[in-house]
């Protein structure tokens, strides 16, 4: 069972590498439909590239508790803590270095990016393991952590905060 979540956590790595990082163009590349700007990065704010992170990781989610949830009665509320946590990484981490730097590197934000979605799965395995956070409430609010987040992504892609975290350091604008 331990190697058959480890290939799965590992499996959902790539697939959150591979097209979070498609997402990043997939805005552009589709003549800035608005269904794309829902799910794909429309500029290059902090909160955009959380996206990236964030949906491919959730659709991953979709696959995964249909296969294998039975197998772990904790993996609605644990994969809501690891969504949680490889957000908060990026803009701690990215503030963090581009505040000692000054400035911010192309080749470090994907790093990033990927350090990001492999603490996620790190922790979402450590988590699986152990059968933590497996009440039925916890379950509950795993659910509702999820896709509340999923609504907040798409809204404030089209009614963003005017804050540092949404607005475009290339352009200065926020959101579409």
């Amino acid at each position: 069972m331990r190697k058959q979540l480890f290939f799965w956590e590992l499996a959902g790595f790539l697939v959150t590498g591979a097209l979070g990082s498609l997402l990043h163009f997939v805005y552009q590349w589709s003549g800035e439909n608005q269904v794309a700007a829902a799910f794909s990065a429309v500029n290059e704010s902090t909160w955009e590239h959380m996206k990236l992170l964030f949906f491919p990781l959730f659709l991953f989610s979709v696959v995964q508790v249909c296969v294998m949830g039975r197998n772990y009665p904790n993996f609605l509320a644990v994969r809501a803590v690891s969504i949680l946590t490889g957000l908060v990484l990026i803009p701690v981490l990215f503030y963090t270095y581009t505040g000692v730097l000054g400035r911010s590197v192309d080749w470090v934000n994907i790093a990033l990016f990927f350090l990001a979605a492999l603490g996620a799965f790190l922790l979402d395995f450590r988590l699986l393991r152990r059968s933590r956070l497996s009440a039925p409430w916890q379950q509950i609010l795993g659910l509702i952590v999820l896709w509340a987040l999923a609504f907040c992504f798409v809204w404030c892609t089209f009614h963003p905060v005017e804050l540092a975290l949404w607005r475009d350091p290339v352009t200065g604008g926020y959101g579409v």
